[in-house]
């Protein structure tokens, strides 16, 4: 893997298999804060306009639909249902839209951990990608078989990342204009850090005000 920085025009943010059946049987993270990785990472593709492709299984499979707040954020993006295929580049309709977005560097996250993610990061890798595994957007029937299935996709090649690093490297600098989209995900997916920030500028003006007095 290279140094140079990910950015929105080198990389592809592939989200599989968020889906609301899986959610009931998740155990390696909070369910609550699972989603509002997902979620956050949904954003971050489509505010700072990386690429983005997401899958799903059909919909009449058990696992169901994608997370509520998901598919809201998606809007009318479109979500590649496929079939039984673990490795979701064994899908001609998914492998052909992750083609189309003229990237080599994907941002895999998604559900199971051991499952579809480790199969399709696999896939990814013997095409010849850069993959990143977004661990904290991906979870698994137990904090156990999620540590495993990452380690194996490091051993493989796979990069392990974060949802909000990615947005930090995205962002670059929080002068750029880009930053606003970096306080807004912060305000809405990271609250310890926003109420930090806040305590920051309270004492910052509370300062300059009585400087000022």
């Amino acid at each position: 893997m290279t140094p140079e920085p990910l950015t929105p025009d080198n990389t592809t943010i592939v989200l599989v298999d968020h889906a609301v059946g899986f959610a009931n049987v998740l155990r390696s993270h909070d369910v609550a804060e699972h989603i509002s990785n997902v979620v956050g990472l949904a954003k971050a593709a489509l505010w700072y306009g990386s690429g983005l492709v997401v899958t799903n299984g059909l919909p009449d499979k058990p696992s169901g639909p994608l997370y509520p707040g998901l598919r809201e954020v998606l809007g009318d993006h479109p979500v590649i249902e496929r079939g039984g295929n673990f490795n979701a580049f064994l899908d001609e309709d998914f492998a052909r839209a992750v083609a189309a977005t003229g990237r080599r560097r994907l941002a895999i996250a998604g559900v199971s951990t051991e499952g579809c993610v480790l199969q399709t990061v696999l896939g990814a890798l013997r095409q010849d990608y850069e993959v990143y595994l977004v661990a904290d957007a991906s979870a698994s029937l137990t904090a156990e078989t999620h540590a495993v299935a990452v380690e194996r996709m490091v051993r493989a090649g796979a990069v392990p990342a974060t949802w909000f690093s990615l947005v930090g490297e995205f962002t670059v600098d929080h002068r750029h204009p880009r930053a606003v989209h970096y306080q807004r995900l912060m305000r809405e997916h990271v609250p310890a850090m926003a109420m930090g920030v806040q305590s920051y500028l309270s004492a910052r003006d509370h300062a300059r005000a009585r400087s000022a007095a």
